[in-house]
């Protein structure tokens, strides 16, 4: 398994309801995964200061100029070694991992070691925000409605950050991030209308007009429970 292939989109892992479509399907950028999560710069900067401080105070001790880079520099491997599995990582996750609008839900496929599939019909999510880079890639958490609840660690690196107790999955850095969040908005909104009971205006329901107001009463709707599974969020994971 290579970390160097290009990225291509996994699979969903069932075919979707008739009606439903996908809209877009998309995933993390490499580099900016590496930067914005688990930000290479600054422990680049960090190693940067202690190559710098070992120099410095070998010299400062009364050693030669020679002996402070024979000092300094035994730092580098370990610089470049924690540089370097920081990067491998963010290929990895950006190689196995896909987000999918559809026209129904939000699915996020993760999972380096051990495959997640979370499913997120859009009748549990309550808002979509968006987070801007420079460069147009983003971040777009999503907060959960109800009594629906998600392990932060599960999601990791998928998930807001410190939204620990109330946690909000996130697409990471993906690119055209305020295309994406104005579709995944849009797709909320036609969502809730499309739920949305209509309403006839007064005087225009069946029997307005007969209907004895000091007789009737109020008969309250019987609610339906929800027996369509593929709209129920939940989450999955196969063995790699």
């Amino acid at each position: 398994m290579t970390p160097f292939r290009p990225w291509a989109p996994r699979p969903l892992p069932e075919a979707l309801p008739d009606g439903e479509t996908i809209l877009w399907r998309g995933g993390p950028l490499a580099w900016p995964l590496a930067v914005h999560v688990f930000h290479v710069r600054k422990v680049a900067v960090y190693f940067a200061a202690v190559v710098l401080w070992f120099g410095t105070a070998t010299y400062l001790d009364g050693g030669s100029l020679v002996d402070a880079v024979v000092a300094a520099l035994w730092v580098v491997p370990l610089a470049l070694a924690a540089l370097g599995i920081l990067g491998l990582f963010a290929l990895l996750v950006r190689r196995t991992t896909t987000y999918t609008i559809t026209s129904r839900r939000l699915i996020l496929q993760y999972g380096v070691a051990f495959p997640m599939t979370l499913n997120l019909p859009f009748k549990h999510i309550g808002a979509a925000a968006l987070r801007l880079y420079r460069d147009g890639s983003g971040d777009i958490p999503v907060t959960l409605t109800g009594g629906t609840k998600i392990a932060y660690p599960v999601l990791w690196p998928h998930a807001r950050p410190w939204r620990l107790k109330k946690t909000e999955p996130m697409l990471r850095v993906v690119a055209d991030a305020q295309e994406v969040a104005a579709l995944l908005a849009g797709a909320l909104k036609t969502s809730i209308a499309e739920r949305a009971p209509a309403v006839a205006p007064p005087g225009d329901e069946p029997g307005a007009a007969t209907r004895d107001p000091s007789t009737s009463a109020a008969t309250p709707d019987t609610p339906t429970p929800d027996t369509e599974t593929p709209d129920r969020p939940s989450a999955s994971s196969a063995a790699a």
